[in-house]
C-alpha cells in the first residue's frame, strides 16, 4: 500500500500543532520587577545597575532541598521573565514552595532588603493554558552589594610570563676575536716658551696726613649752691603719765553644793556567806601497851 505525500504532510503538520498546543498548557513562567534602592540618591543611572544581573529561581524539593528551576535575566527596565519545568505542577497548582534570588555581575547572590516575604513566588494567573506566577514585592537591591556588569571593575590582565633565556650549551655563539695591540708611537716633547718676566709695578706714596688739630672745649663753669641750715631739733612736750583706771573686782563665785547622788544600785544581789565547817578535833594519842598475855585454851 502506497501513502500519499500530501496525507503524510498533513499528519505530521497536525502532529506538530498538537505538540504546540501541550506545550503551551503546560508552559509556566514566572514575571517580576526588579528595583535599586539607591541608585537615585548616589546619581546612578538605573539600566546601568540592572546591566548583568541575573535572577534565579530556587525551589525547596520534598527532601527539604533547594533546588534551582530557573535562571533569567533583568532587562534595562528592570524586569524579568523566568521559564520553569512544566513538572513543578500538580493538579494545576505548583507542588513545591519558590523563591527569587538575585546574582550579581560574577555570578554572587545578593543580599535581599524585603526578607523571603518578598521574594516568594506566588501564583498570579492562567491564560491560555499558561500559568503566571509573580513576586510578592519588588526584589530591592543595592548597587554597592550587588554589582552589575556596568560597575563591575576593569579585569587586569596578567603581565606575560617571561621565558628564562636561551642556554648557551656550553659554547659561545662566536667564536672569540683576538685584538692585535696598537704599535707604539713617540711623541715629541712639547716645549712651551717661557713667560717674560713680571716688570714691577712703582706707585707714587701718598702724602702725608695734615694732622686736624680741633679747639679744646672750655672748663665747665662749676655751680655753687647755697648751703642748708644746720637741723634744728623739734622738742615736743612730753605726755603726761597715764592715769591708772582702777576696776572693779570680780566677786569669787559662791560653790554651789549638790546633794550626793546615792550609790548605784547592784544589779546582781550579793552571795550570802559561805561558812567553812571547823575540821574535828584530833583524839589524844593512845597509849601502848606491851605484848599480849598467852592465851590460855580450855578443855
Amino acid at each position: 500500500m502506497r501513502i500519499c505525500p500530501a496525507l503524510l504532510c498533513c499528519l505530521a503538520s497536525l502532529l506538530f500543532a498538537a505538540r504546540f498546543c501541550q506545550g503551551d498548557e503546560d508552559r509556566v513562567e514566572v514575571v517580576g520587577i526588579g528595583e535599586c534602592a539607591d541608585c537615585e540618591r548616589n546619581n546612578i543611572n538605573a539600566e546601568q545597575a540592572f546591566s548583568g544581573i541575573r535572577v534565579s529561581i530556587n525551589c525547596l524539593t520534598p527532601e527539604g532541598v533547594y533546588q534551582r528551576r530557573g535562571v533569567g535575566e533583568l532587562n534595562e527596565e528592570g524586569k524579568f521573565k523566568v521559564l520553569l519545568p512544566s513538572g513543578i505542577l500538580a493538579t494545576g497548582k505548583s507542588k513545591e514552595e519558590c523563591y527569587a534570588q538575585l546574582h550579581n555581575a560574577a555570578a554572587a547572590p545578593c543580599p535581599s532588603y524585603g526578607g523571603p516575604k518578598s521574594s516568594k513566588i506566588v501564583f498570579k494567573a492562567i491564560t491560555h493554558g499558561k500559568h503566571t506566577y509573580g513576586l510578592a514585592d519588588k526584589l530591592m537591591f543595592s548597587p554597592v552589594t550587588c554589582t552589575s556588569a556596568f560597575l563591575w571593575p576593569y579585569f587586569k590582565h596578567p603581565l606575560p610570563k617571561f621565558k628564562p633565556p636561551v642556554k648557551g650549551f656550553g659554547h659561545p655563539w662566536f667564536p672569540p676575536k683576538k685584538l692585535q695591540p696598537l704599535p707604539a708611537k713617540d711623541f715629541p716633547p712639547i716645549y712651551k716658551k717661557p713667560l717674560p718676566p713680571l716688570e714691577p709695578v712703582y706707585k707714587k706714596p701718598f702724602p702725608p696726613q695734615i694732622p686736624i688739630h680741633k679747639e679744646p672745649l672750655p672748663m665747665p663753669i662749676p655751680t655753687y649752691k647755697k648751703p642748708l641750715p644746720p637741723f634744728v631739733p623739734k622738742f615736743e612736750k612730753p605726755l603726761p603719765p597715764p592715769i591708772p583706771i582702777f576696776k572693779k573686782p570680780i566677786p569669787q563665785p559662791f560653790p554651789i553644793f549638790k546633794k550626793p547622788l546615792p550609790p548605784p544600785f547592784p544589779f546582781f544581789k550579793p552571795l550570802p556567806p559561805f561558812y567553812k565547817k571547823p575540821f574535828p578535833e584530833i583524839p589524844p594519842e593512845q597509849p601502848t601497851f606491851g605484848e599480849l598475855p598467852p592465851f590460855v585454851q580450855y578443855p
